[in-house]
């Protein structure tokens, strides 16, 4: 009778070779460091507090809505009592947390987009392009911070039904929010407009 053996290889996998190992740690550690490296770090002074400033309001408002959200949970069920401010005040938070995050996107240059087509126009004309881009994105959230503006004088001064509070509060966020992504577009542009000028003059290539 004949035995079967198995293969002497049968038990190898992918992820037994040292060198796939050793890859993915590599891979693990960038990934920690660049999630743990500071945002800001290389920037101007102002341009770091100015940051820090916004991201201690989102921060702030962040840990109230959950801890709002939490406590009223916890009471509902626990103390069968619930806060009935609770819902209006988290909705009225929002605002102020979205903004605060879509301007230290903008500031830090982490907003989500899609570079396929982009990638695919000539050299020469992406350089007008990003311009381009930059004036469509300014004058976007121009616009929606001059609605806002107008929304918030007309209905500002309307009291919220439960906190007692005008509802200005909550949508002014998006008059400061539209408004300050907008100026931090403006920067950005002006920083590359003065990098491009400074390498013309300087005898640098223009791209």
């Amino acid at each position: 009778m004949s035995e079967q053996t198995e293969p002497a290889n049968a038990g190898n996998t992918a992820t037994d070779d040292p060198d796939t190992g050793d890859i993915a740690g590599q891979i693990e550690e960038a990934t920690r460091k660049m999630e743990l490296r500071d945002p800001d770090e290389g920037q101007p002074l102002a341009d770091r507090i100015i940051n820090l400033i916004v991201e201690i309001i989102g921060v702030t408002v962040l840990v109230a809505i959950v801890a709002v959200v939490f406590g009223n949970a916890f009471s509902r069920y626990a103390l069968n009592y619930s806060f009935s401010w609770a819902e209006e005040m988290v909705q009225m938070s929002m605002p102020w947390l979205a903004m605060t995050g879509v301007f230290l996107s903008v500031r830090r240059g982490t907003m989500i987009r899609v570079d396929f087509f982009f990638e695919k126009i000539p050299a020469r004309y992406q350089s007008a392009v990003a311009r381009f881009g930059y004036a469509v994105n300014i004058g976007v959230l121009l616009l929606m911070a001059w609605v806002s503006y107008d929304f918030v004088r007309l209905f500002g001064g309307d009291v919220a039904l439960y906190v007692q509070i005008p509802t200005g509060i909550s949508t002014s966020a998006l008059v400061f929010g539209a408004a300050g992504a907008a100026m931090a577009y403006v920067a950005e542009f002006y920083k590359e407009w003065h990098q491009r000028h400074h390498a013309g003059t300087n005898g640098g290539p223009l791209s």
